[in-house]
């Protein structure tokens, strides 16, 4: 949660359209440089400025329903602070999909109806009660 100056001098850098677009997905406002857009569209932003410490770097999701696997490794690195130039600026960091590697993004499907669902093969060592209730008279 921001300061009440912060937030107004943010919404005056940012507009009211990005505002509302910021507190409905992060929960607060930020202002800061457009760094670079990756191949999903996420936008990369970063502050060095006027943010607090570990919180100058963020993520703009292109979809709503977003999942943090939809970083790519570099951005990841970038993100928390592993590295201190962006993707787009280091050639080592550059994502070069090799053989081996799925060629398309595939999502995180935990909770959810694809996700995997184990099941066992052995049987139980304990069967449910099920109550007799004797008819009334």
């Amino acid at each position: 949660m921001s300061t009440l100056l912060r937030t107004l001098r943010n919404l005056r850098r940012i507009g009211l359209k990005e505002y509302g677009h910021q507190l409905q997905t992060i929960g607060d406002t930020k202002a800061g440089t457009f760094i670079a857009k990756d191949r999903y569209g996420n936008k990369y932003y970063e502050n060095l400025a006027e943010e607090l410490p570990l919180r100058t770097r963020w993520v703009d999701y292109k979809d709503k329903e977003y999942d943090p696997s939809q970083i790519e490794p570099g951005w990841h690195a970038w993100m928390s602070y592993m590295v201190d130039k962006p993707p787009t600026e280091d050639p080592i960091l550059q994502r070069r999909v090799r053989d081996w590697e799925p060629k398309e993004h595939r999502p995180t499907l935990t909770w959810s109806r694809s996700g995997y669902k184990p099941y066992s093969t052995t049987k139980n060592k304990y069967s449910p009660w099920t109550p007799v209730a004797k008819p009334r008279q």
